[in-house]
């Protein structure tokens, strides 16, 4: 009898913690890591440290949110460190004329990136090209644009304390590039969930050719998913570049699009296309931003950071494909 009672309840409860742990793994991860993290190195849990943590993910953490709906699509994009150099450049020459109102600056920077992402969508769906390939290109020429326009050399911007305080700031103990962050992400995460446009980047993703034939309009859904990724770059550049009002268009923004993909990848999204949340691609950065700051912490090679940050892709993308084979 207390069998017959007892069995039911346990099926539940196993099915609810595959349930959550399905849905949500990706959180329990991440309060793992810190609770180890904190052992291993006290200094670690002190609020500013973790504070700094926040502030410096938050930057590449923005470029991931917009990624995230490009892989849901079944693409990528790899031009994304190299815009953050060139609209930061334009942000910075145009910021450092004391004739052009701040706005307009910043205008200028969020319009030339999200032109690129424009760009990015509409040579891969109209001209059927592989995203690899085209965002690996455009890439390669908004770098060589920024290092044209500066001659390559550092460039710096005007230290004003209303720009300076975008990417050095804090509302309360919370830092500005934080609180951008994660709006972002509630807005994102609920697009992504609860609209036709949220629906419409999952079907794409799952089977192009089905959800072409159910009506949808793939390319412009395509097109819509890399012009967001180039708007979130063009935010992630501002927060990059008023952090210090300077910009080194030779090395800014390297390897940017990496770690963006790696948080995506890690928080579990499907680099096939069709599967994933915001919700992931939000913790996933913050996993690589607390592997960044232990490596510091541990004085750890910074030649060993490609090392690590490769293993993470491997080993999600492994489970990924467990979890399918399931």
């Amino acid at each position: 009898m207390t069998d017959k009672v007892t069995t039911p309840n346990s099926s539940l409860f196993i099915r609810l913690l595959k349930h959550i742990w399905a849905e949500y793994s990706i959180i329990v991860v991440t309060i793992l890591i810190f609770v180890v993290s904190g052992l291993i190195a006290p200094r670690f849990l002190t609020t500013g440290n973790i504070l700094l943590v926040l502030r410096q993910t938050a930057i590449i953490g923005v470029i991931a949110l917009g990624m995230t709906f490009v892989i849901i699509t079944g693409g990528i994009d790899l031009s994304a460190g190299h815009v953050v150099a060139m609209s930061g450049t334009i942000l910075i020459l145009l910021q450092g004329n004391e004739n052009i109102p701040l706005w307009v600056a910043i205008l200028a920077c969020f319009a030339s990136a999200t032109a690129v992402g424009f760009i990015n969508g509409i040579i891969i769906t109209k001209f059927q090209l592989p995203a690899f390939i085209v965002t690996l290109a455009v890439g390669a020429i908004a770098r060589s644009v920024a290092l044209y326009v500066t001659g390559g050399v550092s460039v710096p911007g005007r230290r004003t304390p209303e720009f300076l305080f975008i990417g050095n700031g804090s509302i309360g103990i919370l830092p500005i590039p934080l609180i951008i962050w994660v709006v972002m992400a509630l807005i994102l995460g609920c697009v992504l969930a609860y609209t036709k446009w949220g629906s419409y980047t999952y079907a794409v993703g799952g089977n192009e050719l089905t959800a072409k034939y159910s009506g949808i309009s793939t390319d412009k859904v395509k097109i819509a998913a890399y012009t967001l990724t180039g708007f979130c770059v063009g935010i992630a550049s501002l927060l990059n570049f008023s952090r210090v009002a300077a910009i080194l268009p030779a090395t800014s923004g390297m390897m940017f699009e990496f770690d963006a993909i790696t948080a995506v990848v890690v928080g579990g999204v499907a680099l096939s296309g069709g599967k994933g949340k915001i919700l992931g691609a939000f913790f996933g950065m913050i996993i690589i931003g607390v592997v960044s700051n232990l490596m510091v912490m541990f004085q750890i090679s910074p030649f060993l950071t490609g090392f690590f940050r490769g293993t993470l892709i491997l080993l999600a993308v492994l489970l990924q494909r467990r979890d399918r084979a399931l």
